[in-house]
């Protein structure tokens, strides 16, 4: 038995007893169940209140993750289908908050420009925190 189970039963209990007492004791102990419930109330309340907070939170906290799987989603796309990106090896990383890193390699500093350009201009978001490196260029031959 949980403890508001119990708090039902002592209700219940005492409700009983002010059935069969006299008028004064009735009196007495219909205090002390008013005040019994009083405290109930208050507590089922809280808990209502902790309940409805944890709730807020968890969704606060899906929301934000849909949001940056989404941001993710338009950068891919937008990295994936530019020319001067063609043969670059990047892969990011986005928070609800709207910052996103980039990390991997770009065949020079042109496109690792285009690329963080193309990541500040997506709707969403706010920073981009550029660890993209630049492939050596090849060495000539012999």
């Amino acid at each position: 038995m949980n403890r508001t189970q119990a708090r039902w039963v002592v209700l219940a209990v005492a409700a009983l007893t002010i059935s069969w007492a006299s008028p004064v004791q009735a009196q007495e102990t219909g205090k002390k169940v008013g005040e019994k419930l009083d405290e109930v109330g208050r507590e089922i309340k809280a808990g209502l209140n902790r309940a409805g907070s944890a709730a807020k939170d968890q969704f606060a906290r899906a929301k934000s993750s849909v949001q940056a799987m989404g941001m993710e989603s338009r950068i891919y796309g937008r990295i994936h289908w530019d020319k001067a990106l063609n043969d670059a090896t990047i892969d990011l990383t986005a928070t609800g908050d709207g910052v996103v890193t980039l990390d991997g390699t770009v065949a020079d500093a042109k496109a690792k420009r285009r690329a963080v350009e193309l990541t500040q201009d997506t709707v969403g978001v706010t920073r981009v925190i550029d660890h993209l490196a630049v492939r050596p260029a090849p060495s000539p031959g012999p």
